[in-house]
């Protein structure tokens, strides 16, 4: 939990500090109204007192407790300005993190799980914040000092209020050891809600269509019911917290005046006044140490639920990258969109063999090069290390001459233009998902947005939605068609003008004569580039320069589309099984 703390700025520092100072004159001022009270006793029970003179201890106790009030209220304020700047800066801290995991550590950490830590892990540190620099920092103050002021009055006060923090302290051991295990796993059940719940939002078309609803339902009642039942146990059990101390203040109050009455009836007749206002004062400085004690206990509850919080929090911050950033910018002069794989091996973080063997291969600028295979072939696994989604187990991928790591992020993706198997569009409109990664940039040209949509023949759909290019896109592109989303995806890429495209599976999503004409009008597009497609149809890779067959993560087959059919069985047996001898003669 303290490792939380190094994120805190100098001025948020510099309002601890003011808040401790706040502290301190709150806690004088709330001390010295037994003062006055005792003052006040004491004129009270002595003849001839007039009202008047009751009067200035009366204003100084009504000044004391206005004035612990603004100190309070001041302390309140750091407090809270404090908590929630720290709170908003891990969550940029995050976000920011999150961002730069390559896919290793974004499978390291589910997305239920990233969602949690970055809201309701956070919030649970901006309480403990809040609430700790209130009472962790008053507590212990307030204490010393009050046990300080009784002293030396009566032992036997003194053992009555011993006895009343003993008996809090076990009350409260008891409570931690019974709730601390069970906020250790609120987290981890807030997680698997959160997934649960996000299965079910997003596969809510399928489950319908399996009347899977009772099942998905049911998944849902379990994670709830877990989540609710191990809530209501940690709060049954700090529900027996309050009515303990309003026990133990009660039962100390009774044996403060109890032991009192006992003094002075013992006690001569002159000493009785100076007993009844020790016994008045004392009632009020025990009930502070209490108070303080209960203060601390208060920070134990909330302490193990924000400490494993900020645990999940510091996981995250502290995840080292596998994915170094490098520091070059451009490629070898003169070398412009080359790609090449030199003896490329691959295998996923914690998988047993290797996915690619021995991959060899270059692509120069206007070539168009295809992977095709049966599933599981590694052809997207191939795709995949060239914008440096993973690093190569063995081997090296360059682009322009230089290797893939060499470059800084920004760089590398800079030159790329990626259109994933599943086509991913974000709230927004549907200008500002073609020009996305643009708009940083400045304003972003019109008809370039127009040009990009029209060779993705997006135009006819795009003008026939309410609001043209500036309608409206749900979040994950819910309102529109499989096949819409494609080609908005396949715009995004051919907006950006990049060196390289890269298509994986980007046209599985479309009728074959829409194939056919996107292919067509991309092709004219893309000549200065280099483009990598991948693909399960002969019909959209046949044209390409180069097809790449994959097998087992081998490359069985390197050629044309008529070389293929002349030199790979592998290649052979996918055309035979999508096209007749007949379709393939005729081109």
């Amino acid at each position: 939990m303290l490792k939380i703390f190094k994120y805190l700025k100098r001025n948020e520092w510099l309002f601890v500090l003011f808040s401790v100072v706040f502290i301190v004159i709150q806690v004088w001022l709330d001390l010295k109204l037994p003062d006055y009270m005792a003052e006040i006793t004491t004129l009270i029970q002595t003849e001839g007192t007039k009202s008047s003179e009751l009067m200035i201890p009366g204003l100084f106790m009504l000044l004391c407790a206005i004035g612990s009030m603004v100190a309070a209220v001041i302390v309140g304020f750091f407090a809270a300005k404090v908590a929630a700047g720290l709170s908003m800066r891990l969550r940029g801290m995050v976000f920011d993190k999150t961002l730069s995991f390559s896919m290793e550590e974004m499978n390291g950490f589910s997305t239920s799980s990233l969602i949690t830590r970055s809201t309701n892990d956070i919030t649970q540190i901006q309480m403990i914040v809040a609430m700790g620099m209130q009472l962790i920092i008053k507590a212990p103050i307030l204490a010393v000092w009050a046990i300080l002021k009784i002293s030396g009055k009566s032992w036997q006060w003194t053992a009555a209020t011993g006895g009343a923090v003993a008996v809090l302290v076990v009350m409260l051991s008891a409570i931690i050891l019974l709730v601390m295990p069970k906020f250790q796993s609120i987290q981890r059940l807030t997680d698997n809600l959160n997934r649960v719940t996000r299965e079910h939002l997003s596969g809510l078309r399928v489950i319908r269509a399996y009347n899977s609803e009772r099942y998905q339902e049911e998944k849902f009642e379990k994670a709830n019911d877990d989540l609710t039942k191990t809530n209501l146990f940690a709060n049954r059990m700090l529900a027996i917290f309050g009515p303990g101390m309003t026990f133990i203040m009660s039962g100390l109050s009774v044996a403060i005046y109890w032991i009192g009455a006992y003094l002075i009836n013992e006690a001569d007749l002159s000493a009785r006044i100076g007993l009844f206002s020790d016994m008045v004062v004392f009632s009020s400085y025990a009930v502070q140490v209490v108070m303080a004690f209960m203060m601390v206990s208060m920070i134990f509850i909330m302490m193990p639920r924000a400490a494993v919080s900020a645990k999940r929090v510091l996981e995250v911050l502290e995840t080292r990258s596998t994915i170094m950033d490098g520091t070059a910018t451009n490629g070898k002069k003169d070398v412009v969109g080359e790609v090449e794989f030199r003896h490329v091996s691959f295998k996923y973080p914690d998988a047993e063999a290797p996915i690619l063997h021995n991959i060899n291969f270059k692509a120069k600028k206007g070539e168009t090069v295809a992977f095709i295979g049966s599933t599981g072939s590694g052809k997207t696994s191939v795709i995949n290390l060239i914008p440096r989604f993973y690093d190569v187990t063995e081997g090296e991928v360059l682009i322009d001459g230089v290797n893939v790591k060499d470059y800084s992020q920004e760089a590398l993706h800079s030159k790329i233009g990626y259109v994933p198997q599943k086509a991913v569009l974000f709230s927004g409109t549907v200008e500002t998902n073609v020009a996305y990664g643009d708009q940083s940039r400045g304003k972003v040209s019109e008809n370039r947005i127009k040009k990009a949509i029209e060779i993705a023949q997006g135009t006819e759909f795009v003008e026939k939605m309410e609001g043209q290019y500036e309608a409206h896109i749900s979040q994950g592109g819910s309102n529109v068609s499989g096949g819409q989303k494609q080609r908005l995806s396949i715009a995004r890429a051919i907006f950006r003008q990049p060196e390289i495209y890269i298509f994986d599976d980007s046209f599985s999503a479309l009728d074959y004569k829409t194939d056919r004409i996107l292919r067509s009008a991309l092709k004219k597009e893309t000549k200065d580039a280099t483009t990598f497609i991948v693909a399960q149809r002969i019909g959209t890779i046949k044209d390409a320069d180069r097809i790449l067959v994959l097998e087992d993560g081998e490359v069985v087959g390197n050629g044309t589309h008529d070389e293929l059919m002349e030199s790979c069985q592998t290649y052979q047996e996918i055309a035979y099984s999508q096209l007749s001898k007949e379709e393939l003669a005729n081109g």
